[in-house]
């Protein structure tokens, strides 16, 4: 049974075009299944066309993508808007192309050729997919409409238009579009010009465009606009003028047989020509070689509308260019499910209802700085100061956030409010109004009675009808009553405390069920280390529906309280270097954690694989984890000390940006969990010293670990390998100090060209790690002084043997 069970596993492995792929020609009639995994291919195999099934349902995508690589990235789509159910067909017609069925006849979606009859069909190596006639002639092809993806070789006319998909998942027309302009208006620049624009939806009328790119600016021959837009086989964007030339739009490019390309107008606005090398034994995935606009957050200001963010969101840019939209405090996301939707306040707020409210004092004001709302002002006071805009707002019933400005204006603004940004380079403060009791009114409003006083009322009168049959019914029922009034007030207090609880950090509460469900039974393994086993999901919540989720294996058991306390001061870090806390779980037995799942893995497979990692990415990812644990020790609103900082506990982003996971998950572990570092006392590890010696635990075990960490990171290899390297070697951190005060670091590096290069770099990365592991923690510098020292900004001391006294390293 068990040998059967394997053939068909490795069965299920073979590539599909095995079984169920076609290449050539499709005839007249030829037909695909949304239910068979049938596609068909390019003469090279690097396209296929065919349907694609969405978030583990029964619903199908008709779609081009490249084939070859892991991701099987789609650049094509036909039913965006309404997707297939299982058992549709797409069949080539004669008299109509491409129609695509549902399984009861209904009709999808047809390519409706132009002209003449149809002969065949052909998926061309381009990716291009081709109706020809008879004669040769094409009569239809998806180049000619495309969707949010244009492909090298693909040419864009005047009047061609890209759109956006509506998130990473939803693959319905977005709310962003490349516009190659056809015709100027009210809105365009000049005919021939490139613009990005906002598109208020349902509408289909443009909003003022975030960029433009004007093909006839700065020339003396404005009557040649451009003509076409190209992109090209290297991967170069440009536009071809209807004289002949060419204006390059891009940077990059590379060499045209090692990588494919594409150039996508992303889910959020962002126009980004991506790279994959071709080769299936280069670990790599899509790289940005080049984007517009550089700062969407800024350059995205629509009159009327929501902008990149939805209503009442603040924009920040990540360090990709890409946006990432949050809501303030005080206010939740309308669609858990869209992170890049409107959000809604978690109070009521009003003029009519401040007015009935017997509380004083309803607002407490947050501040924010550097974030403003650019529209929507309804009033502008000058001269004012600082604090009578901010007061002035508190006592405005009308006002939700007032903005102070250039040293003596004031703004206020009413709800909703669009075109949310932070913008390091704004001198603002803006003061949002957030009520103190986060909770509905607790108040009649005149015309509409409330519920509980409509049930006291009948409850009266069913007391008064029954007053003459007997004081014994008469006092259980007045029991009966108090008891139903005391459980429906317990049960609505715990409700208002898990909402509060979730408020508080934006964190979703799972069940145990929805977590199970997500990981199809806790079935495809990432990972595990002291603190748990990390498994493979996939959720509805948001964008990216991948996740990694956490069993953490033993937990405090002081309660739910002491539990959701330590994972708020998780969810509140927002750091870029840090693995982001998307949700929790916490029924008893089982306490979950949900974080974002990051496709390059850890720094271990990273770092320790059988080729050794570029110099540069090595530094970027060592300046990465600096960064974090500065963020850890100082610059959050509770310090958090890791305590179990290694390459495993290092992941990387697809851009490769180091995220620290695991960290404040120390405190959730039980008393007798430390047991899991005694199996490594025995040797160095990144275990600082002081855990053998019952010293107090200070954030100084983190620059321990660090500092070890470092010298992995330069050197790529383990910090102990007893069985590959010699005795002399065994241990890093004694062989680095060794290789130090000898000056031959080149040996520590195994002559490492890129960095033999920077030998400055690289004698001061190593002074700094041998500063991270002195056992004497009083030595080591805070994380802050580390930071200065990587950047340069510092001298770095020659630093003294780590180990003075070797006989604390023997096995305790």
């Amino acid at each position: 049974m068990a040998l059967t069970q394997t053939f068909f596993s490795l069965l299920l492995l073979l590539p599909i075009s095995s079984v169920s792929q076609t290449t050539g020609n499709i005839t007249v009639g030829g037909s695909l299944s949304a239910t068979d995994n049938s596609s068909w291919l390019s003469p090279s195999g690097d396209f296929a066309l065919g349907f694609r099934q969405l978030n583990h349902t029964d619903l199908f995508l008709l779609s081009i993508w490249y084939d070859k690589i892991p991701e099987r990235t789609i650049v094509w789509y036909a039913n965006g808007d309404k997707l297939a159910p299982r058992g549709s067909k797409v069949e080539l017609n004669a008299d109509r192309g491409l129609v695509l069925t549902s399984p009861r006849g209904e009709e999808l979606w047809t390519s409706e050729i132009l002209t003449g009859g149809l002969a065949y069909g052909l998926m061309e190596d381009t990716g291009n997919f081709v109706l020809q006639d008879s004669n040769f002639n094409k009569v239809w092809e998806s180049f000619q409409y495309p969707t949010d993806t244009i492909l090298p070789t693909q040419i864009i006319e005047r009047g061609g238009v890209l759109s956006s998909q509506q998130s990473e998942t939803n693959f319905s027309k977005g709310r962003f579009q490349l516009r190659f302009v056809e015709a100027g208006n009210k809105q365009s620049i000049e005919v021939g010009s490139l613009e990005l624009n906002v598109i208020n939806l349902p509408s289909t009328e443009p909003t003022r465009p975030y960029y433009v790119y004007d093909s006839t600016a700065g020339d003396t021959n404005a009557s040649s606009p451009g003509r076409q837009l190209l992109f090209s086989k290297s991967g170069y964007i440009y536009i071809l003028k209807e004289n002949g030339e060419r204006l390059n739009l891009s940077q990059g490019g590379h060499s045209t047989g090692n990588f494919f390309f594409r150039a996508t107008l992303n889910f959020d606005g962002i126009f980004t020509v991506y790279s994959h090398p071709k080769s299936s034994t280069v670990n790599g995935s899509w790289t940005a070689v080049w984007s517009i606009p550089d700062n969407i957050c800024k350059d995205v200001v629509v009159d009327a509308g929501i902008g990149v963010c939805g209503y009442n969101s603040v924009c920040y840019l990540k360090p990709d260019n890409r946006p990432r939209c949050e809501c303030p405090r005080g206010y939740s996301l309308l669609d858990s499910n869209d992170p890049y939707g409107s959000c809604a306040p978690d109070f009521i707020q009003g003029c009519k209802e401040d007015e009935l409210s017997s509380q004083k004092d309803l607002y407490d004001v947050v501040e924010l700085s550097n974030t403003a709302w650019p529209t929507g002002d309804y009033t502008r006071l000058v001269p004012f100061t600082e604090e009578d805009c901010r007061n002035s707002c508190l006592q405005d019933c009308m006002c939700a956030v007032s903005t102070f400005t250039n040293g003596n204006t004031c703004w206020k603004k009413k709800l909703p409010l669009s075109n949310g940004r932070f913008d390091p380079n704004l001198s603002t403060k803006t003061f949002m109004k957030v009520r103190r009791d986060n909770s509905t009114l607790q108040f009649p409003i005149p015309g509409k009675e409330p519920v509980k006083r409509k049930n006291q009322e009948s409850l009266i009168l069913a007391g008064s009808m029954i007053m003459g049959c007997s004081l014994f019914v008469n006092v259980i029922l007045i029991a009966a009553i108090l008891f139903g009034f005391f459980f429906i007030y317990r049960k609505k207090h715990r409700q208002i405390d898990r909402k509060a609880s979730i408020l508080e950090t934006n964190l979703r509460c799972f069940t145990y069920k929805e977590l199970e469900e997500a990981t199809n039974g806790f079935k495809e393994e990432l990972g595990r280390g002291a603190f748990g086993i990390v498994y493979k999901g996939a959720t509805k919540m948001g964008s990216d529906n991948l996740v990694a989720v956490k069993k953490l294996k033993s937990v405090v058991q002081e309660g739910e309280k002491e539990f959701k306390a330590e994972v708020n001061t998780i969810g509140k870090t927002h750091h870029k270097n840090l693995v982001r806390l998307l949700g929790y779980c916490d029924e008893e037995p089982h306490r979950l954690l949900v974080y974002e799942f990051l496709s390059n893995g850890t720094l271990a497979g990273f770092l320790f694989g059988d080729l050794k990692p570029n110099w540069e990415t090595r530094i970027r990812i060592a300046m990465g984890i600096a960064r974090g644990l500065l963020y850890l020790h100082e610059e959050c609103s509770t310090q958090i000390i890791h305590c179990d900082i290694k390459p495993q506990n290092i992941l990387l982003d697809e851009h490769y940006t180091a995220r620290i996971s695991d960290f404040g998950l120390a405190k959730l572990l039980m008393m007798d969990q430390t047991q899991t570092h005694t199996a490594i006392r025995g040797t160095k590890g990144y275990v600082a010293p002081e855990w053998f010696r019952n010293m107090p635990i200070t954030a100084k075990v983190d620059v321990y670990s660090y500092g070890v960490l470092l010298l992995e990171i330069v050197c790529c290899r383990k910090s102990v390998d007893i069985e590959s390297e010699g005795e002399d070697k065994a241990i890093l951190t004694y062989w680095a100090y060794d290789c130090f005060r000898e000056g031959i670091l080149d040996a520590l590096i195994e002559y490492d060209m890129e960095a033999m290069n920077d030998m400055e770099k690289l004698e001061r990365l190593v002074k700094v790690a041998i500063w991270c592991i002195q056992e004497d923690q009083s030595l080591r510098p805070p994380m802050r002084k580390v930071m200065q020292m990587l950047e340069g900004v510092a001298e770095v001391p020659l630093p003294p043997c780590p180990s003075p006294f070797t006989a604390t390293t023997t096995s305790s």
